[in-house]
């Protein structure tokens, strides 16, 4: 039995529903659906029409991140759909294999060390550079030390909860940096491309760097 194509149906879906007035592009009378064309969607995106048609086809199902970041922006998604849109993307044995990953956890010994620090803030990052744990020190300087924040998320789209940076450029730049380092090779990895997606989509600083 044939495996299923959501990605293309996903995409096809997306491009009934987007307007090529949005991109001041005429709507003729004759069209045979309200949404854009395939080769409009492939000029758009920058890709070849051959392409973007084998991508909804199903016959080709392993995009790069530059294509699904200019296919996010051509159909306008937000955040969590565009989220959506890099988990279709990735090979089912490699989605099967990081939905099996356990939860990052900090043990109790470390926990202890932590409260031991009254004086000095302290916090834990996890793979991803999500807070894990913190004491209250941290906690008091900065929101965005709470556990459960996103580092890297919070310089980005909300800056203003935490600390004042003399170097904002330098600390942004290590930030993508040591996100990249810490996925290693894993791109696909859902947590990541969730993250990478949505601050791709609504920072072009971040956009930018991580490109780099």
């Amino acid at each position: 039995m044939a495996s299923e194509n959501l990605l293309g149906e996903f995409l096809r879906a997306r491009r009934a529903l987007t307007r090529p007035a949005d991109f001041g592009l005429p709507e003729p009378i004759r069209r045979r659906s309200p949404g854009l064309r395939r080769e409009e969607v492939a000029l758009l995106a920058g890709v070849s029409v051959d392409y973007y048609v084998r991508l909804e086809q199903g016959r080709d199902r392993n995009p790069s991140q530059q294509v699904l970041d200019a296919l996010a922006k051509v159909f306008q998604l937000d955040g969590e759909t565009a989220a959506h849109l890099y988990r279709l993307a990735q090979p089912e044995s490699r989605r099967r294999r990081n939905r099996s990953r356990r939860p990052e956890k900090v043990s109790p010994g470390l926990l202890r060390l932590l409260d031991g620090w009254p004086h000095t803030p302290a916090i834990v990052l996890g793979r991803y550079l999500d807070v894990l744990a913190g004491n209250l020190l941290a906690t008091a300087l900065a929101p965005c030390h709470s556990p459960g924040q996103n580092t890297v998320r919070t310089l980005f789209l909300d800056p203003g909860s935490c600390i004042a940076f003399a170097d904002w450029d330098a600390v942004a730049a290590d930030a993508v940096a040591s996100l990249r380092a810490a996925a290693g090779t894993d791109l696909d990895d859902p947590r990541l491309t969730e993250l990478v997606g949505e601050l791709s989509l609504k920072s072009a600083e971040f956009r930018r760097l991580w490109a780099d």
